[in-house]
């Protein structure tokens, strides 16, 4: 019997795939817990329709986040911070003072987790800071650390 998975099933399907696979295991099983439907014509015109669906929003995600990238790569972050001999940081500049500067100065909204710091930044200067926008995009912002 041919079935749509609805959900993951370990060792045999992923979400959107049409197998064959035994009829009992498809009543006794896979039906009664949500996992899967019968391939139907109706059913899978609708599975084709969910997949098109999909694919334009992971357009349109993926558009957004070029058009972001090109309004970040023209941007110069200044984060004032209190140093000490030596260009030393009392303390670090983070991701989340980061992404609070870029809302507060430039309106735009960042989440702390898509700045990818590999660790905070100790000293004054400029430092190039990745930023993945999305899977596909990523864009590296200079962020300049003055002393207060």
């Amino acid at each position: 019997m041919k079935v749509i998975f609805k959900q993951d099933v370990k060792g045999h399907g992923k979400k959107g795939e049409v197998k064959e696979v035994a009829e009992g295991f498809a009543r006794n099983y896979l039906f009664p817990r949500k996992l899967a439907v019968e391939a139907s014509p109706a059913n899978l015109n609708a599975l084709k329709d969910q997949q098109r669906r999909e694919r334009l929003r992971r357009e349109r995600e993926r558009a957004e986040a070029q058009e972001l990238a090109e309004r970040l790569k023209d941007l110069r972050i200044v984060i004032p911070a209190k140093a000490g001999e030596g260009g030393r940081l009392f303390g670090a500049v983070t991701s989340k003072q980061i992404s609070r500067h870029l809302k507060e100065a430039h309106g735009i909204q960042i989440e702390k987790k898509k700045i990818q710091l590999e660790e905070p930044i100790r000293s004054l200067g400029v430092t190039r800071v990745p930023v993945k926008l999305h899977p596909e995009v990523t864009v590296t912002i200079p962020v300049q650390v003055v002393e207060e």
